[in-house]
């Protein structure tokens, strides 16, 4: 009996097609490389993978093997007729020499797709069911797929069901979490700047009235000047949330650069003395890079505004080959354990929730009276 198991080679190949896609945490990206994969590991010359709609359609239909000159003639996304359809029904592979010969076969549409021959369908599976398949057609160099080809794409099916679903879970981790972000500054527009903006008003009214009398221009004028400074200030924090809304390029400016524009931009709006320290040759991968500059903001935010502090002070470092981040203020202080502190302050969460991801450490040392200091350690890889 002929022996179908996957040669080391094979099995290599699929280890090095599953470690390319575990590199990959868009859903789109981890799709084209998986199809790309299984088309190269089962030697076909046509590959296509898709995932169904949950209606008669596929919400994604990947290729490769095709030239974006061929696809866009083809048109819009297939539906879910003939074979695709069939892949999509039930857990088992299928492969034919002759997709022609299948009863499901109706033809080619639009005109414009090639003629294909051999194919090799297999379904991907997850614990709630067929949630994709790969399509392979024209095997090159034979007439048919084989079954070590067969066995090789179940393989690979088998680690893109879990691939597919980890990019999903990814993509709404960071769907939530940019929710979440937007929420929080929409308390602080609302908090800060629409205060501000209240007691403008006021304050211009004031002025009003006083003009209306014509009775005290000195005051008037006061009044006035109240009202400047109040827009300016203002005006000086809308620019510091929209700062954090937009943060700078950290693949241009890198974490060091970025912290150090944040920096400037909130050290003209309050009266506290900020101390910078920063290791700029600091090399960190921009994805947690973007992580660590979040925390730093939050807990300088939480420190210009809350603690009552003379002195802040901003230090980012290497030690002991982790990389370092410490925030500190000598202001008021308060107890990091109270229940109350905690539901005030949600960006003390969002920070224990963002080391948790870089897999880092955060510690939190205050009491009142005594000052704060917040320090992340963690890995810059």
């Amino acid at each position: 009996m002929k022996d179908l198991t996957p040669s080391p080679s094979a099995l290599k190949a699929v280890s090095d097609a599953v470690l390319a896609v575990t590199s990959e945490r868009a859903v789109e990206e981890v799709l084209q490389r998986l199809v790309e994969s299984a088309r190269e590991l089962a030697s076909a010359r046509y590959a296509a993978l898709g995932l169904p709609d949950g209606e008669e359609g596929f919400s994604q239909f990947l290729t490769a093997g095709m030239s974006d000159e061929l696809v866009a003639a083809m048109g819009p996304l297939p539906r879910r007729h003939g074979l695709l359809g069939l892949m999509l029904e039930a857990p088992e592979p299928f492969r034919t020499s002759d997709i022609h010969e299948h009863p499901r076969f109706r033809g080619w549409w639009p005109r414009a797709h090639p003629d294909m021959r051999s194919f090799l369908g297999v379904p991907i599976v997850a614990p709630e069911g067929v949630i994709g398949a790969f399509y392979l057609t024209e095997k090159e160099g034979a007439d048919d797929f084989s079954a070590t080809d067969q066995e090789v794409i179940e393989l690979l099916a088998a680690h893109a069901a879990i691939a597919i679903t980890n990019a999903r879970l990814y993509e709404r981790s960071r769907e939530l979490s940019i929710l979440a972000e937007r929420n929080r500054l929409a308390l602080e527009l609302h908090d800060a700047v629409s205060q501000k903006l209240f007691s403008l008003v006021l304050t211009a009214e004031a002025a009003g009235t006083l003009l209306d009398r014509d009775a005290d221009a000195p005051a008037a004028r006061a009044q006035l000047a109240k009202v400047q400074e109040s827009a300016r200030s203002a005006l000086d924090e809308l620019r510091s949330l929209i700062f954090e809304l937009r943060p700078p390029d950290l693949a241009r400016d890198g974490l060091c650069g970025a912290l150090r524009k944040h920096v400037e931009v909130v050290r003209p709006l309050l009266p506290q003395a900020i101390e910078l320290d920063l290791e700029d040759d600091l090399d960190v991968e921009p994805a947690r890079a973007r992580e660590i500059l979040r925390i730093a903001q939050e807990a300088l935010a939480n420190a210009l505004r809350h603690a009552d502090a003379e002195h802040v002070s901003v230090r980012l470092g290497a030690q002991d080959g982790r990389l370092v981040l410490e925030v500190r203020d000598d202001g008021v202080g308060f107890d990091p354990d109270a229940a109350a502190v905690r539901s005030r302050r949600l960006g003390l969460t969002s920070m224990e929730e963002r080391a948790q991801r870089l897999g880092g450490r955060l510690t939190l040392r205050s009491e009142p009276g005594a000052g704060t200091t917040v320090r992340l350690e963690a890995t810059r890889a």
